[in-house]
């Protein structure tokens, strides 16, 4: 599996648990992989475990994207934007293997896919500022 194809999985594992109670994360996971069919338990370890990682963060992710995001508060903005730049801060801040470039890179990617038409420019700049 990729680095992008795990990303795009994180995303919507991450897009999906913002509607659940984090004690049925465990069980959303097993459920997605039944669904998907992705890879092996070998090959979806590594998002599991950045799955994790981010949930375990999130009160700190959120408070970087809160002072780096001048004029929104989170809970206005669309859950998917609001998801591809959880993802990509965790990069950015805790994940030493992605350069920041790259990271800021695949969230415009992600949101390209995933987002409305202004998304990109929005997670760029959101996360040009979270990056500094």
């Amino acid at each position: 599996m990729t680095k992008r194809e795990e990303r795009e999985h994180l995303f919507k594992l991450l897009f999906c648990k913002d509607f659940h109670d984090v004690e049925e994360l465990q069980e959303q996971i097993a459920m997605y992989q039944t669904q998907q069919e992705v890879a092996s338990e070998e090959e979806f370890a590594p998002v599991k475990a950045k799955l994790e990682a981010i949930v375990a963060q999130e009160g700190t992710i959120d408070m970087i994207l809160s002072e780096a995001a001048e004029g929104w508060r989170l809970n206005r903005m669309g859950k998917a934007e609001l998801t591809i730049l959880r993802i990509a801060t965790y990069e950015i801040r805790y994940d030493e293997e992605v350069p920041d470039k790259v990271a800021i890179n695949e969230a415009v990617e992600l949101a390209k896919k995933y987002s409305s038409d202004s998304g990109p420019a929005f997670i760029n700049g959101v996360l040009a500022k979270a990056a500094n």
